[in-house]
């Protein structure tokens, strides 16, 4: 765990803020090159970064504050709830708070809604690959304590080793926190694995939102599974004695979301996938 990256003379530089910031980058770069495949001017989607920046910063850290606020902020709400280069956001918020956003600068700018949320979809599970990266480094999002060998031991002074402590798993005299689940690497992992299914998905694509809706359904079934394993949340908001997480009830609702665009969105004749638009426009030329 190294949650520091470098300082700027009194700024502290912390790896969760780099990594993020490099999820952006590269979902804004690969989002760019599928816009010009799908005939959407690339500037459109640059012009976009800012707005879902602004949307999932503070989606992220409004439902982290909501989630924590008894055991992080009741007792000092201010300005401890604008200290975001302290840690603290949770992902769900952050996706709600950037698909109002998203909505807002589409009917601003005239852009096509479903075909751009599938423009981006890809994008949103690299980001999280390299979110999670950060969480890694930042020492938070771990998992339930185990003995398997690849899981990992966070030093003294991380949270993991605070919890463990505060329940008297391990003495004060304990030079790290127990064997714990690498959620975030399990999450990273399948991330992008889920990016690379998107992305090959999208040249194939028979309808606008195809790929989002694709992207709500995986994700929310991906971080259920992941959510099996997680062990930092509160005692008091576990559910069905210990095996469920706030998360599960939040997946819950973006997976039958996901299944409802599938259900209620237009299907075009034809489809909207690359091979199809390349063959029509051979068959319009006269080209066999």
């Amino acid at each position: 765990m190294h949650p520091i990256a470098f300082h700027l003379g009194s700024l502290t530089i912390r790896w969760y803020g780099v990594m993020t910031a490099l999820g952006f980058v590269a979902g804004v770069w690969t989002a760019n090159r599928r816009a010009a495949r799908a005939g959407i001017a690339p500037e459109k989607i640059t012009d976009l970064a800012l707005w879902l920046i602004i949307g999932s910063l503070v989606g992220a850290r409004a439902l982290y504050v909501i989630t924590f606020w008894r055991e992080q902020f009741a007792a000092n709400p201010f300005p401890e709830v604008f200290m975001i280069q302290h840690g603290g956001q949770v992902f769900y918020g952050g996706l709600i708070g950037a698909s109002l956003a998203f909505i807002l600068y589409s009917r601003l700018k005239k852009l096509p809604l479903w075909k751009g949320a599938d423009i981006l979809a890809p994008s949103i599970a690299l980001g999280y690959f390299f979110g999670r990266i950060g969480c890694l480094l930042n020492g938070c999002c771990y998992g339930r304590i185990c003995e398997l060998p690849w899981a990992i031991r966070f030093p003294e002074g991380s949270d993991a080793y605070k919890q463990q402590l505060a329940e008297h798993l391990i003495g004060p005299d304990a030079a790290k926190a127990l064997p714990v689940h690498p959620t975030e690497v399990y999450e990273s992992l399948l991330s992008l694995g889920l990016y690379g299914f998107l992305a090959w998905l999208f040249r194939r694509r028979k309808f606008d939102g195809q790929i989002f809706a694709t992207y709500l359904v995986c994700y929310a079934v991906l971080r259920s599974f992941v959510e099996i394993f997680r062990g930092d949340y509160p005692p008091d908001q576990y559910f069905v004695g210990g095996r469920l997480t706030p998360a599960h009830l939040v997946s819950v609702a973006i997976l039958l979301v996901g299944v409802a665009l599938f259900l209620l969105l237009p299907r075009k004749p034809g489809g909207t996938s690359e091979r199809g638009s390349v063959r029509a426009s051979e068959r319009g030329s006269g080209k066999a």
